[in-house]
């Protein structure tokens, strides 16, 4: 498949997703939002991909945000019958059954601050800052998305004030897992997707389902619901199947049934 606004490439088992427009920032339009789409579901549907990396070309910024000169040519009617599809790729990006890393290279603002929280987890760099503005232009999001990064007391204060968060505070805050030296992000991004995708798909698919529907639930519901997912829609491998390298050091041969 071809994309105009997105480069997408591979390195070894982790998928890498470029948002390719650097001369407006990386702004998110319908078209880039789409191809963002179409990348991950074809991703998440090859068994060759393990980990997604999604990045910002350029050094200026991950995503200024919403395109805001294409959201104010579109008329109302347009903007009603694409608004679902504008708000839908973020549940994607978050119920992905492929782990989504961000690195974050540079300024992630609005509508970039939703994508980056609905992955998995985010890597910045010196570069990296967030603005969670959608409170400064009368409107609301991340709200179901930042506190399970950051935690509640912290949700508030940025999704109330708006304010710029730094590379140092976001890695201090738990809103960056790692923070590295520029030159180093993507790498460091791959490496991480790379120690995950070695992991068996299914299995990591299944402990990101869990952690979804645990989100809200008290912690005796989650310990249930785990053991009762283990003996029934989420199995695992067998001691055979799950330590057959180990086994097969040993010399030990398979009990008969």
């Amino acid at each position: 498949m071809s994309y105009q606004v997105i480069k997408v490439e591979q390195v070894d088992r982790v998928g890498v997703i470029t948002l390719n427009r650097p001369e407006v920032l990386n702004a998110l339009n319908l078209q880039l939002v789409r191809e963002l789409d179409q990348a991950i579901l074809a991703m998440e549907e090859d068994d060759d991909v393990g980990a997604i990396v999604i990045t910002g070309s350029g050094e200026r910024a991950f995503s200024a945000g919403a395109d805001i000169h294409e959201n104010r040519e579109i008329t109302p009617e347009e903007r009603e019958r694409v608004g679902p599809e504008r708000s839908a790729y973020g549940w994607h990006l978050a119920t992905c059954t492929k782990p989504i890393i961000g690195a974050i290279n540079g300024l992630c603002y609005g509508g970039g601050t939703v994508m980056a929280t609905s992955m998995d987890f985010l890597l910045g760099c010196e570069r990296t800052s967030f603005r969670f503005l959608a409170v400064n232009y009368g409107q609301m999001n991340a709200t179901w998305s930042l506190p399970t990064m950051v935690g509640w007391p912290r949700a508030k204060e940025l999704l109330y004030s708006g304010r710029e968060v730094f590379a140092e505070e976001a890695y201090r805050i738990g809103l960056l897992n790692h923070l590295v030296p520029s030159d180093q992000l993507l790498e460091k991004a791959v490496e991480a997707g790379a120690g995950i995708a070695k992991n068996r798909i299914q299995s990591v698919a299944n402990i990101k389902q869990m952690l979804i529907e645990h989100t809200g639930q008290s912690i005796d519901d989650q310990y249930r619901n785990e053991n009762e997912a283990r003996q029934d829609r989420f199995q695992g491998l067998s001691v055979e199947e799950g330590f057959k390298d180990f086994l097969d050091r040993k010399g030990r041969k398979p009990r008969a049934s």
